[in-house]
């Protein structure tokens, strides 16, 4: 599966903890990150990570346009809900994105918990199957 990591700074950290705790399940998959976010990931982990520009600058605009041709599969958006975003229309379109395609998308850490536990169990395989329709 395609899964997107992306993360505000002041949740960057979290998501690269959250990554390695569950390298194991993310090794297994295509993983696909913003600019900074997908740097630290690579370098905390050793996983490879494609990169798109970081997220002000149009990363969360190219995960949007994965997710609306059906190429991504698992988003996993840490968000700081605290502080004023630059780019908040981008991460607005991404988040209903996710809503138009039905997209499985963590924005904390609780909910990508659940997220990440479903996909090890093949929770997320009905994905597989919408691809072969496509």
């Amino acid at each position: 599966m395609n899964i997107a990591l992306i993360a505000h700074d002041k949740k960057k950290d979290d998501l690269v903890r959250f990554v390695l705790a569950y390298q194991g399940i993310f090794e297994k998959h295509t993983l696909f990150g913003t600019g900074t976010t997908g740097s630290r990931i690579m370098e905390a982990t050793g996983l490879e990570v494609e990169r798109f520009q970081s997220g002000p600058l149009g990363g969360d605009q190219e995960i949007g346009a994965m997710i609306a041709k059906n190429k991504m599969d698992i988003v996993f958006f840490f968000r700081d809900p605290l502080t004023a975003q630059p780019h908040e229309p981008d991460v607005t379109a991404l988040v209903r994105l996710c809503d138009v395609y039905s997209v499985p998308l963590a924005t904390n850490m609780g909910t990508a918990e659940v997220l990440i536990k479903g996909l090890e169990r093949g929770d997320i395989e009905w994905r597989n199957i919408l691809n072969q329709n496509r």
